[in-house]
């Protein structure tokens, strides 16, 4: 008997399970939410990127603090890896600090 019901392009097998068709469930939810916040992360370092690329420095410290704020939050969850943060935190901060000197 079948507990759980299969999401489109699902192509495993049911839960014979309860506990286990529930886990699933939850495994879905925690899926969505960790690729959501991961989207999340990349999308603020790229608007960082993008405004360290038109020299607008007003902007480029604003995105910088999201972008270091969202990293940060990554690491702490264990979507990155703590180093991985810590080597993007710091090549965000040496493009703002080159932009700053020029």
């Amino acid at each position: 008997m079948a507990f759980a019901t299969k999401s489109q392009g699902d192509t495993e097998n049911m839960a014979n399970i309860k506990s286990s068709a529930k886990r699933a469930l939850l495994i879905e939810k925690a899926t969505a939410k960790n690729r959501s916040a991961r989207s999340l992360m990349k999308t603020n370092i790229k608007k960082f990127d993008s405004a360290v690329e038109d020299t607008d420095k007003n902007a480029a410290e604003e995105t910088y603090k999201a972008a270091i704020k969202t990293v940060d939050r990554a690491a702490t969850k264990n979507l990155i890896h703590k180093n991985k943060a810590a080597r993007r935190k710091s090549a965000m901060t040496r493009k703002l600090n080159a932009m700053e000197s020029k």
